[in-house]
């Protein structure tokens, strides 16, 4: 069993490379279905790790690390990467260079994390039963978005998924701590379109 302190080492030896990723990844922030830089900036940090990767959903990203034992069986990490359409005004040194475009909910921060944990999990692999799967996933901020299409693509069918897990930033919560909740949790809300054909009339009155 891994230790918490070899994991922290591990964690502290990769830091200042997942602080680096979170500003790149924030200066240069693409809408959705545009992350083809976002995609690149992470396969290549991926293939200089020495991590297995595909393209999945378009613009996404699927890395896979495998353990020892039943690789059948697998968790998956989750994150998205797309910005909004959004002029920032922060001033920061590492702020949007595009304008119109930023990074205003985080997927920066969530992109850059699951990098880090691909790079940890990298340096223990030996030590891991079964398979992580990492997927950078794009255009979750559209509807239909990028978890329609990773579904299309079935990509997990041989593998027994124990848990997929994601993550998102909060301001609520302090730096240092993190919350947890099983099950289903901050997922967002579908489209439903409707068409009526008849009289026509007021809006409030149809």
């Amino acid at each position: 069993m891994e230790t918490y302190d070899s994991i922290k080492k591990a964690a502290e030896a990769v830091s200042e490379q997942v602080l680096l990723a979170r500003r790149t990844l924030h200066a240069n922030p693409e809408l959705s279905f545009e992350e083809r830089e976002t995609s690149r900036y992470v396969a290549d940090c991926l293939r200089e790790a020495g991590i297995e990767f595909r393209p999945i959903a378009g613009t996404g990203v699927l890395a896979r690390i495998e353990g020892r034992g039943d690789l059948r069986r697998c968790v998956v990490l989750r994150a998205d990467m797309d910005a909004l359409p959004i002029e920032e005004k922060t001033g920061l040194e590492y702020a949007s260079r595009n304008k119109g475009v930023m990074h205003a909910c985080g997927h920066d921060v969530h992109t850059a994390c699951l990098l880090g944990a691909m790079l940890v999990l990298k340096r223990i692999s030996e030590r891991i039963e079964g398979t992580v799967f990492g997927l950078f996933q794009p255009g979750e901020e559209l509807c239909p978005g990028g978890a329609s299409l990773v579904l299309a693509e079935d990509p997990f069918r041989d593998y027994e998924v124990a848990a997929f897990v994601g993550e998102h930033v909060a301001a609520e919560i302090p730096a240092g701590r993190f919350g947890f909740r099983a099950g289903q949790y901050m997922a967002s809300s579908d489209e439903l379109r409707i068409t009526v054909r008849g009289t026509g009339g007021h809006g409030a009155l149809p």
